[in-house]
């Protein structure tokens, strides 16, 4: 049986449940991990699922769906164009909905705005070199034709990249996929997004728990754990439902079934509990990217600089927009 999971109303008026499970494994492949993880997610109630091509596992998060025996109806599976095919969409495409063996594709997401190459990922194309991103999305755009895929997005992009994109578009983003949580809330992106008809979707909206960069826990902190012991839920329960209740998808993700089962039940927040999570960031140390990794000593994310990205962060990856 499926979870009593929100749906989202997405603006080609498909819907997309509010909460899925993310299936990168914290490195490429692992392909045995994410089968399991998938499978035992599908018999908690889990319909949605959220991988990519560079996350290596396509195949296996596709063979678990199939071989639950529910109908593909019932699912909705997201994927995405990794950053050296922004040149070949549509193989890249076919070679992804191949992998995943499930009929069709349920959203298509450019996983980053910057191309690069297969050699080199880190050492992106300038944004004004070809493929641009602007190239990529009306390769994406052509998809739609194919009757294979019900939804295109971004992922990762910013107001500066978006406003670079939309005037080119002949079909919207139905989401826009970035790292949100609340130390970084995303208020302007969000309401941006929201003014275009787009659904923001959380990566990492968690701050991926043990994980510890330099400043106070979010996990740990006495505003979200206060929320957490008065509704007598887990923290990542009272995270998840703010993201939810304020009109974002989350895509959590955890191998361990006890959490897969509280991190699907939400609870309800009053508008106080909402209004404290929304400025949490506003403490002292708090608003900063918890992403692992991405983050470079010399300022860059993939071979581009924050400016580049439309990022208002510093080197070191800390946020000093409010």
């Amino acid at each position: 049986m499926s979870a009593n999971v929100p749906q989202f109303t997405l603006n080609n008026g498909t819907s997309m449940p509010a909460v899925g499970l993310g299936c990168w494994m914290g490195e490429p492949g692992q392909a045995d991990r994410a089968y399991a993880m998938v499978k035992k997610s599908i018999q908690v109630g889990y319909r949605h699922f959220d991988t990519a091509a560079g996350y290596g596992n396509e195949e296996a998060v596709g063979r678990a769906i199939r071989e639950s025996g529910i109908p593909r109806k019932e699912f909705h599976i997201t994927t995405k164009l990794i950053n050296w095919d922004h040149g070949r969409v549509s193989e890249a495409f076919s070679e992804s909905l191949k992998a995943l063996n499930c009929e069709y594709i349920d959203m298509y997401l450019i996983h980053w705005p910057q191309a690069a190459s297969r050699s080199d990922m880190g050492n992106a194309l300038p944004p004004d070199q070809s493929p641009t991103f602007v190239e990529c999305w009306k390769d994406m755009e052509k998809l739609l034709d194919t009757g294979k895929v019900n939804s295109i997005g971004v992922s990762n992009f910013s107001i500066k990249t978006l406003e670079t994109l939309l005037p080119h578009c002949s079909v919207v983003p139905a989401t826009n996929q970035v790292e949100c949580h609340p130390c970084l809330p995303q208020h302007d992106l969000k309401a941006y997004c929201e003014s275009k008809g787009i659904v923001i979707t959380a990566w990492g909206p968690l701050g991926r728990p043990g994980y510890n960069p330099s400043g106070p826990s979010l996990m740990a902190d006495p505003t979200v754990t206060k929320i957490a012991e008065k509704h007598s839920v887990e923290v990542a329960q009272v995270l998840l439902s703010w993201g939810v209740q304020r009109k974002t998808v989350v895509v959590p993700k955890t191998e361990n079934e006890t959490r897969m089962k509280t991190n699907i039940t939400l609870t309800a927040l009053d508008d106080a509990e909402m209004d404290a999570l929304d400025n949490l960031h506003k403490k002292p140390g708090m608003h900063r990217s918890l992403a692992e990794g991405i983050h470079k000593p010399d300022g860059k994310v993939f071979g581009w600089t924050y400016e580049q990205l439309g990022w208002p962060m510093t080197i070191g990856g800390v946020v000093v927009e409010k």
